[in-house]
């Protein structure tokens, strides 16, 4: 099946599905100039006022879509709660506004480009001190795998952990998934291609010189390794309440 174009199909979808909306976002890969044949549609949909935000999944003329629906309320709420990769700040800051462009699209717009300038919330010390203990840990199982399955699965959690503690450290968004290498290239482009290299080597040859010393680089400004004297306090309110009683057996 011939898919629509891809700002016709949101159109309808608009039309179709959200009619009353006050203003929707058409986001993505798509409007990047980077989609694939399995590529979907990213649409935040901004109502006047909801009972909740949600999200929805569907296809609509061979497109998968994904709608991040909102009110201009809730849009905030979620801008605030995701300090660290602004998804919602990314996708409304640089999508289209369909049908047309309007002063709450504008107003919307404005606030999200904000809210990418100021940046993410800057991580404290313990955020530090637990992503290089995290960091830190994962090496050491990458040095002396038991197997190139076990060296993979820890790579793979390596990529983005590494690659976050790289970003926020720096006051720049993160990234998960596929977005990691774009946020990187972003961010700093050589870094980019040697993270890249290094993980290729991992993957591919089972080589994991390169990203034990990219891990170190990483670390450096933030204190390095991290195991010895790590200490992770549990807020005193994580306990089974004494008006609960025992567990059941």
């Amino acid at each position: 099946m011939q898919r629509l174009d891809p700002t016709a199909a949101a159109l309808e979808v608009v039309a179709s599905r959200f009619g009353d909306a006050a203003v929707t976002f058409l986001a993505g890969s798509v409007m990047l100039g980077e989609a694939t044949p399995t590529s979907d549609l990213d649409l935040v949909v901004v109502h006047e006022r909801l009972e909740a935000a949600y999200r929805e999944s569907f296809v609509h003329g061979g497109w998968p879509v994904e709608a991040f629906v909102h009110d201009p309320e809730t849009l905030q709420h979620f801008f605030g709660m995701d300090r660290t990769r602004g998804v919602l700040q990314h996708m409304v800051a640089n999508g289209v506004p369909l049908p047309k462009e309007t002063d709450l699209s504008r107003t919307l717009t404005a606030l999200a480009v904000e809210a990418i300038r100021t940046g993410p919330q800057p991580w404290s010390d313990a955020d530090i001190a637990a992503s290089r203990y995290e960091i830190t840990n994962l090496i050491d199982d990458i040095r002396s795998p038991h197997s190139n399955e076990e060296l993979t699965a820890t790579g793979a959690q390596l990529y983005e952990t590494l690659a976050k503690h790289f970003l926020l450290t720096r006051g720049q968004w993160s990234a998960t998934g596929k977005s990691i290498p774009r946020r990187l290239a972003l961010a700093d482009p050589a870094f980019a291609a040697r993270f890249s290299a290094a993980f290729a080597h991992l993957f591919q040859e089972s080589q994991s010189d390169a990203v034990i010393s990219l891990s170190e680089e990483v670390l450096m400004p933030s204190g390095g390794w991290l195991f010895a004297g790590y200490k992770a306090v549990a807020p005193k309110d994580w306990r089974l309440s004494r008006a609960s009683g025992p567990p059941a057996n």
